[in-house]
């Protein structure tokens, strides 16, 4: 009888402790505050366009069900790239534009209802 007794404690003491361990390993579920949505703990120029190198250097936290580094980490380097090839389109447009003689934030266009005969007559009436 003695031998069942501590056999049942036994049970009840390993089983405490593997408790005691999964709860302290795995967490008793959420020990933060749900992320605010208009607040991201990332951060990005917010006062000028956001460029490859800002994508480059996001780091975010890894938690024991985080998410796959390796497929992050491909596609920060796609968005980098992406932006790479936005701002370079964008400079050889400007580029041209400087080159056209029009400098950039000037408007190229004419006036409105300028090329229409001026006031608004039909050429074939």
């Amino acid at each position: 009888m003695l031998e069942a007794v501590v056999f049942v404690l036994t049970v009840a003491v390993v089983g405490g402790l593997l408790f005691l361990g999964g709860s302290v390993l795995l967490g008793r579920g959420e020990t933060q505050p749900p992320a605010d949505p208009d607040r991201s703990p990332l951060e990005l120029p917010e006062d000028r366009p956001v460029t490859a190198d800002d994508v480059r250097g996001v780091r975010m936290s890894v938690t024991v069900r985080g998410y796959r580094m390796t497929e992050v980490d491909w596609l920060l380097e796609q968005l980098a790239r992406a932006l790479e090839e936005r701002d370079a389109a964008t400079a050889a447009l400007r580029a041209r534009l400087e080159q056209s003689g029009h400098p950039p934030g000037t408007d190229a266009a004419p006036p409105s209802g300028a090329g229409a005969g001026g006031n608004g007559a039909r050429a074939d009436a």
